[in-house]
């Protein structure tokens, strides 16, 4: 059993711990006990971890809790709906919940997000733990309170802030978790070296991709660094207000959103269907294409950029929808201004700024470097 590591996280008006180790959920009651103890307890799970974890979540709870349910959603992008917050919020209430109700998330961030975003709006708000069982929710979703669901115009365009009352990263889950699904939880991960810690990159560079298992030392690290990343910005701009509209300002919290804006285009091209970690990289490849066409930046970041991203097996071109469509759902990103695009990119490594109104050449012959590789 390793060491747990306790990372705390204060805001304006609530502090939260974020803790991280191997073999936390078998002692989740003890971890938890702060905030569980003597209430009622609504763990939302998806139904490929339930079948994996939530019997001993449950089991962890009891004598501690004063009474613990369970409710499963599906699996996977599609739960992440406006049906689907209504139905888990219709479960929620007929279960007899109060406000001191506690809602728990086990499960990557599609559970976390659906789970929060019911959780913020159910009898105007309820206290939410943080369980994530896939890397990419434990460095990212899990961590800075962003929650709600997706919608025909677009990726988590409704939803809330909601920060969680605790989170609970557990690195030993991460052993059920296919392969597919850690490397794109590394998309996140080397996202946060982009953009604010270069000894991730670093990490990344010189480490077997193939040696970062549930139990390496040097995933641990990375998860750890990650997630400090998304504190420290999270905690400075809670609200992601923090913004500038001149190019060349820092982005705030939406620093954490470098290559997304691409990123949620192709997911809704692709039906959801690629995964985020995968999207994201490249979003990223694309973005740092676009800093060089429009801003200067180094011909050699960009080209690190490819080779980070591949080296942990991660796609950073693309040959799906074209630019046009892709084009036209960027325009509904939030991060726009009117009809103005702006996009997180960077001027060196851990340096991020905006580029608000690119021009479409510039943007067109990011995409098309991009889709060459």
């Amino acid at each position: 059993m390793s060491a747990v590591e306790i990372v705390q996280i204060d805001l304006a008006d609530r502090r939260y711990a974020i803790h991280v180790g191997a073999g936390l959920l078998n002692r989740a009651g003890d971890a938890l006990a702060d905030l569980v103890s003597g209430r009622k307890v609504a763990v939302v799970a998806d139904e490929t971890v339930a079948a994996l974890h939530l019997p001993a979540l449950i089991q962890s709870l009891r004598g501690v809790a004063s009474v613990v349910h369970t409710l499963t959603v599906p699996s996977g992008e599609s739960a992440k709906s406006m049906d689907g917050v209504a139905d888990l919020l219709d479960r929620l209430l007929a279960l007899g919940i109060d406000r001191r109700t506690v809602v728990i998330a086990l499960g990557g961030g599609v559970t976390g997000d659906l789970a929060g975003f019911a959780a913020a709006i159910a009898l105007r708000g309820l206290d939410f733990i943080q369980i994530p069982t896939t890397l990419l929710a434990q460095v990212d979703s899990s961590v800075g309170g962003k929650t709600g669901v997706n919608t025909a115009a677009g990726k988590n365009l409704v939803g809330s802030f909601h920060e969680p009352a605790g989170v609970l990263c557990d690195l030993s889950l991460l052993e059920t978790l296919p392969r597919d699904e850690l490397v794109a939880g590394l998309g996140e991960v080397v996202k946060c070296g982009f953009i604010a810690d270069p000894e991730i990159l670093r990490l990344v560079e010189t480490t077997d991709p193939e040696t970062l298992v549930a139990s390496s030392p040097v995933l641990r690290e990375l998860v750890e660094r990650a997630i400090r990343v998304k504190i420290d910005v999270v905690v400075a701009d809670l609200k992601e207000a923090g913004g500038s509209e001149l190019t060349g300002a820092h982005p705030g919290r939406e620093a954490l959103n470098y290559g997304h804006t691409l990123a949620h285009a192709i997911e809704r091209a692709e039906d959801y269907e690629i995964r985020h970690g995968e999207a994201v990289a490249i979003g990223c490849v694309f973005v740092a294409e676009l800093a060089h066409r429009a801003s200067g930046l180094s011909a050699e970041i960009v080209e690190r950029h490819r080779e980070a991203f591949s080296r942990v097996g991660l796609p950073t071109s693309y040959e799906g929808a074209g630019f046009e469509e892709l084009l036209a759902t960027m325009r509904l990103d939030k991060k726009s201004r009117g009809n103005q695009l702006r996009f997180v990119v960077l001027s060196d490594v851990g340096v991020p700024t905006v580029l608000a109104g690119p021009s479409e050449d510039d943007l067109r012959a990011a995409f098309v470097a991009m889709s060459e590789g």
